[in-house]
């Protein structure tokens, strides 16, 4: 889980919670990379070259930021989920989207009610799932609504 102090300053605008964004996928789809690339360059390549474990896992970065902008907080999915996963529900979220073929707006939804409190949070899933592209955005009226529609998924 990621908080931007930064993006906490009254009046960030859409461009500054996009630059804000970019920094936060950078920083965190770079160290998985970085490290799978390190630990492949260290180890001698012996192996068949029809070896299919360099073919990359489904990663998105999800994100869900607070009213006006005015926090972020993200984290990247791989599935399936590694064992150093950051998502602290990986596996349930894989399974979920694995459910609905990556569809999140078809995520089984909780029934439980939710306070009529509006305090809106946007969630965001960017990157790839089954090998196809996911740039996918929601806006719900508070945490717990977020929370009913998405499930594991954005539970982090």
């Amino acid at each position: 889980m990621t908080t931007t102090p930064a993006a906490r300053r009254p009046g960030l605008n859409a461009r500054h919670r996009a630059a804000a964004t970019a920094v936060l996928a950078a920083a965190l789809l770079a160290v998985p990379a970085n490290s799978a690339r390190a630990a492949a360059g260290s180890a001698a390549d012996t192996s068949d070259t029809s070896d299919t474990s360099d073919t990359p896992a489904d990663q998105l970065l999800l994100t869900v930021s607070g009213a006006q902008n005015t926090w972020i907080r993200g984290v990247a999915l791989t599935c399936p989920p590694a064992a150093d996963t950051p998502h602290p529900h990986a596996a349930e979220a894989c399974a979920e989207l694995a459910a609905t073929a990556g569809d999140l707006d078809t995520l089984p939804s909780d029934a439980n009610p939710c306070p009529m409190i509006y305090n809106p949070v946007t969630a965001t899933a960017d990157g790839t799932f089954d090998g196809r592209p996911v740039a996918w955005q929601r806006t719900y009226p508070n945490s717990c609504f977020m929370d009913a529609a998405t499930g594991p998924v954005f539970r982090f």
